[in-house]
């Protein structure tokens, strides 16, 4: 059975990516879709497949221009070629799940979430654009939010990798979902460690992250804050950070796992499709504190793997972090190690193993003899 991947873009290795180089080990020999790749940027994994690309890719200043090509994005998908496929997967976030394929052929679609900045996220992009994008983006925003409703149709099957994107994909397209967690790479995380003295904030500095909330909780509190990541709003989180907040930038893997394995507790006060970096910190034996919504409610147990503040507010943080304060000693690293495991990769692969089973089983297609 031939297979295909078509993810939205390959630029970067984040969770998106992970979950694409996780589904070459369920189908080896899938050849890979993308309206651009940036080489030097992604695993070896993904290179040793052929990937092809829209022509997007040959657009001018395409790297660096990508969201203002947004636009374009459904025809040069529609563009692509996928007749010799009996199984497609689109990994969407992006545009991607708006391909063509044979009217024999099996779609699934693993949503990471409708896009937001179309959707549940449109104000807070709008308000963080240029004068010009903001002008232009209402027109772009109801062309494609047209296109996306649309193009849902085309899928065959939805799976969510979280239920909190399962309800957004029940809300946007009227379709339902089944719930399987992206994979966490767990056992490159050591929980043998002795918590620190700070407290830990990982991810891109954007403005629906949250970050300004655990640098004001923090700053407020005198307590310890490191904040791993880069992005539009360090400008601004630096400006307001307290003598006690320190800010890493982009930081390795070992600086991460460091991080991780040592602080007193991860904050998550952004609302995120899934989340990885909460699972990451579990697998290092260290609890977070989390905003009670989005992805964090698949992720975290309150009250046993973490604690949750129930308003996006600092003084809603600030007495999260005091009750965890109050009781830090009653999350045990292996309680917490244990819980992550269930994220692990091969828990992944077994649910997709059983998703494509099912779909293909109902084609009376036998997919097995691809790897």
């Amino acid at each position: 059975m031939k297979v295909a991947i078509v993810h939205y873009w390959l630029d970067t290795m984040r969770g998106g990516e992970k979950v694409v180089e996780a589904m070459l080990d369920l189908f080896p020999q899938a050849d890979i879709y993308t309206h651009l790749v940036v080489p030097e940027r992604i695993s070896p994994k993904l290179k040793q497949r052929p990937i092809s690309t829209t022509f997007i890719q040959k657009l001018p200043f395409a790297k660096r221009l990508l969201p203002y090509y947004l636009p374009l994005m459904p025809l040069a998908l529609e563009q692509l070629d996928l007749t010799g496929y009996d199984l497609v997967i689109s990994s969407e976030s992006g545009p991607a799940k708006g391909i063509v394929t044979r009217p024999d052929a099996i779609h699934i679609c693993y949503c990471h979430s409708p896009m937001r900045y179309i959707w549940d996220q449109y104000a807070v992009y709008r308000e963080s654009m240029g004068p010009v994008s903001r002008l232009l983006m209402p027109v772009v925003a109801h062309y494609l939010r047209q296109w996306d409703v649309q193009s849902a149709a085309r899928v065959d099957q939805f799976v969510a990798n979280s239920n909190a994107v399962a309800q957004r994909i029940r809300k946007y397209y009227r379709r339902d979902a089944h719930v399987i967690h992206p994979p966490v790479a767990v056992d490159d995380f050591d929980p043998g460690h002795s918590p620190g003295d700070f407290y830990l904030f990982v991810g891109q500095l954007f403005a629906y992250k949250r970050a300004d909330l655990a640098v004001a909780a923090c700053t407020q509190m005198n307590r310890k804050l490191i904040v791993i990541g880069e992005g539009e709003e360090e400008k601004r989180l630096r400006a307001m950070a307290g003598p006690n907040v320190s800010f890493l930038g982009r930081a390795s893997d070992q600086v991460l796992r460091d991080h991780y394995a040592n602080c007193r507790a991860l904050l998550f006060p952004g609302l995120e499709d899934f989340g990885i970096v909460p699972v990451e910190a579990m697998a290092s034996g260290r609890p977070v504190i989390a905003y009670r919504a989005g992805g964090a409610l698949d992720t975290v147990i309150d009250g046993q793997t973490g604690i949750f503040f129930d308003q996006p507010s600092v003084d809603s943080l600030i007495g999260a972090i005091e009750a965890y304060e109050a009781r830090s000693d009653t999350f045990p690293a292996e309680t917490l190690r244990a819980h992550a495991e269930t994220f692990a990769p091969e828990k992944f692969l077994e649910k997709m193993r059983d998703f494509c089973d099912t779909a293909t089983d109902a084609r009376d297609v036998d997919y097995s003899a691809s790897g």
